[in-house]
């Protein structure tokens, strides 16, 4: 299952990153449109604010070349003992992913939820093993199983 959550994460991001380059590469082909036909202040205030939001959109895309990044370094084959990055985590009926930060996805009526290794919750589980119990918001999770 391990490698279907791997692999679903990875569309996930690719699909991200194609929309992403595609509204950037839309944004050059305005600017470049907009400088032949335009002049003056009307005309450098659009190129600026096209410029902006390029900036925006390269910031958003290299968030998720970072998180693909991340999902790159995980082989779907190893099984830990102790979770790290790449552990598919059973806890009090939940499937948590360590990875990166995403959304949760469903597959085969399991919802699995992507926990980033640095968010509190990922950092409480880091290293511990099948068994191991935590609270978080006042509720009580144990490690049930590690894939």
């Amino acid at each position: 299952m391990k490698k279907q959550v791997l692999e679903r994460y990875h569309q996930i991001l690719q699909d991200r990153i194609d929309v992403f380059r595609d509204m950037i590469s839309g944004l050059t082909e305005d600017a470049q449109n907009d400088a032949k036909g335009s002049a003056g202040d009307k005309h450098e205030t659009a190129l600026s604010m096209m410029h902006l939001e390029q900036e925006k959109l390269n910031h958003k895309l290299k968030e998720i070349l970072d998180q693909k990044a991340i999902l790159d370094k995980i082989d779907p084959n190893v099984n830990h003992n102790k979770i790290a990055l790449g552990s598919l985590v059973q806890a009090n009926g939940m499937l948590l992913f360590i990875s990166a930060a995403l959304p949760k996805i469903n597959i085969d009526q399991s919802t699995i939820i992507a926990v980033s290794p640095q968010s509190p919750l990922g950092s409480k589980l880091i290293g511990n093993s099948k068994g191991f119990t935590f609270e978080i918001n006042a509720s009580q999770f144990t490690v049930e199983n590690i894939f």
